[in-house]
C-alpha cells in the first residue's frame, strides 16, 4: 500500500539538515506540499526546497527562531496564508546545545535547552493548533530522543530532560486534542549517523563504540526517521496517537 500525502500541506521544522530534510522529503515524495523552518541552515533549506520543486510539489523556507513566540506564530501564519491551510507540524527542531555535568550547568544553558527543544514545540503547536484541528487529517508529530528514556550520553542531563518532557507534551496534547480526530506522536530516535548532531558531539571512538552495541549493527539513518515520521503522518496512522516510536535498531526497549 502506497501512502498518498497529496493535497496536504506540511511543516518541518529544522528542515534544512540531517532528520528534518530527510523527512520534508520524504513527505514530498508523497504528495504533501512542504514549509522548510530552518534556523541557521540557510544553504540546506534552499536545496530541499529546490529538491521539492523539482518533484512538482508547493515549498516554502522561512527563517524563525521557533524560541520567540512571535516568531512562531509569523511562521505558522506565513505557511497558512501560503498554501491556504495546514495538515501536518513535524516538530523536528532541537539542539543538545553542548555537553557538561549538571553542576557545571549554568541556568542560561539550561534555559537554552529547553527553550530549542521544548518550547519551540510549544509555539509552534499553540499557533498551528486551530488549522490543524480544523483539518479532517490534522497531524502532529513531535521529535524525541532515546536520552528520554536512558539518560543520555555524558553531559546531557538537560538534553534527557527536555526530550523527556517532549514526550509528556506529546501524550498531553494527544489526549487533549483526540476529540478532533487530530493525532499526536512522537518518534525517539537513537544513534543516527551521519548527522551534525553526532559529528559535533559524539567523538569518533564513541560513535564506533555505540554501533558496535546496536543489534541490528548498523547505525540508523535520517531516511530511518523521516519513513516513521511519513507513516505517522498519513492516513495508516489515524488511529495511533499519544505514543511515542523508538527508532534505535534494538538498542534499547521501552
Amino acid at each position: 500500500m502506497s501512502i498518498d500525502l497529496t493535497g496536504r500541506t506540511a511543516i518541518v521544522t529544522g528542515g534544512g539538515a540531517g532528520i528534518g530534510a530527510a523527512i520534508a522529503l520524504t513527505l514530498a515524495e508523497a504528495g504533501a506540499d512542504v514549509a522548510v523552518h530552518y534556523a541557521n541552515s540557510a544553504d540546506g533549506a534552499r536545496e530541499v526546497c529546490a529538491r521539492i520543486e523539482d518533484m512538482g510539489r508547493r515549498a516554502l523556507i522561512f527563517q524563525a527562531d521557533l524560541t520567540d513566540p512571535e516568531q512562531a506564530d509569523a511562521l505558522v501564519d506565513r505557511v497558512v496564508e501560503h498554501f491556504g491551510g495546514l495538515d501536518i507540524l513535524v516538530n523536528n527542531a532541537g539542539h543538545l546545545v553542548g555537553r557538561a555535568p549538571l553542576a557545571e550547568t549554568t541556568d542560561e544553558r539550561w534555559k537554552a535547552i529547553m527553550d530549542v527543544n521544548v518550547s519551540s514545540a510549544f509555539h509552534t503547536t499553540r499557533r498551528a493548533l486551530p488549522h490543524l484541528t480544523a483539518s479532517s487529517t490534522g497531524r502532529v508529530v513531535t521529535m524525541s530522543s532515546l536520552a528520554s528514556e536512558n539518560g543520555g550520553g555524558a553531559g546531557s542531563v538537560g538534553y534527557a530532560a527536555a526530550k523527556a518532557a517532549v514526550v509528556g507534551f506529546t501524550r498531553g496534547l494527544a489526549k487533549e486534542i483526540a476529540p478532533t480526530s487530530t493525532t499526536v506522536n512522537a518518534v525517539a530516535p537513537g544513534f543516527i549517523g551521519d548527522t551534525a548532531f553526532h559529528n559535533t558531539f559524539t567523538p569518533g571512538d564513541a560513535q564506533k563504540g555505540i554501533i558496535a552495541g546496536i543489534p541490528l549493527g548498523r547505525a540508523g539513518t535520517p531516511q530511518d526517521v523521516a519513513d516513521v515520521t511519513l507513516f505517522l503522518a498519513s492516513d495508516l496512522a489515524s488511529y495511533v496517537t499519544g505514543q511515542v516510536i523508538d527508532i534505535n535498531g534494538g538498542l534499547n526497549f521501552r
